[in-house]
């Protein structure tokens, strides 16, 4: 991969990453009930989900999904599923449970990172971004499989430091919150923005991507 070409899709990494989405508001929501070094794990999940991503686009069963309306509604609305349940989660979670970071619970990185995973990859419409966009960066001349890794790479390096910024922002906030109203208020605000990203995610279309 060119030096240039390489540059141009770095600089779109950028855009796709800083755009709020679904990922973001999970990282916010982690960062915001667990603190930044726990929280964190909920963006390994994500770059988990993200790099499955790009392995089906790369080995073209993401074509498959893309013009299969059954593959595609049927990931499109667990994901609708999931995030609702999230958002559910989130609006139900009681105050005191932001402050309660004194210890980890056995288990919880690993679920932090499943829910990371979930969240990206029962997201469809990704896979078809995924389709449209990284072939116009691609050399067909060269390692189709080398270029693939680059770019995956680079996806990922880029929302690591994304998802930190989200998440270390959510966390800085947690200290601020000392009454159970803010916390419940800020608890709420998180669960609405859940059930927002699982409505648009329900009003995708395949045609229209």
């Amino acid at each position: 991969m060119a030096l240039e070409t390489w540059l141009a899709f770095l600089l779109a990494c950028w855009i796709i990453s800083l755009s709020p989405g679904a990922g973001a508001i999970a990282s916010m929501s982690a960062g915001l009930q667990y603190g930044f070094l726990r929280g964190y794990w909920n963006a390994l999940g994500l770059q988990l989900g993200l790099a499955l991503q790009i392995i089906i686009v790369a080995a073209g069963v993401g074509a498959i999904l893309a013009t299969s309306e059954l593959a595609f509604s049927l990931i499109k609305w667990f994901g609708v599923v999931y995030l609702m349940y999230l958002g559910y989660r989130q609006w139900q979670a009681l105050p005191g449970e932001m402050a309660a970071q004194t210890e980890r619970p056995i288990g919880r990185p690993l679920s932090l990172v499943l829910r990371g995973f979930l969240v990206n990859f029962s997201n469809p419409k990704a896979i078809v971004f995924m389709l449209a966009v990284l072939p116009q960066f691609l050399n067909p001349q060269a390692s189709l499989l080398t270029q693939y890794v680059v770019m995956g790479v680079t996806m990922i390096c880029v929302d690591l430091i994304v998802m930190a910024g989200y998440t270390g922002l959510a966390a800085r906030v947690l200290g601020a919150l000392r009454s159970h109203r803010q916390q419940r208020l800020m608890n709420r605000t998180f669960g609405a923005l859940f059930i927002g990203a699982a409505a648009l995610l329900a009003s995708v279309r395949r045609a229209a991507v």
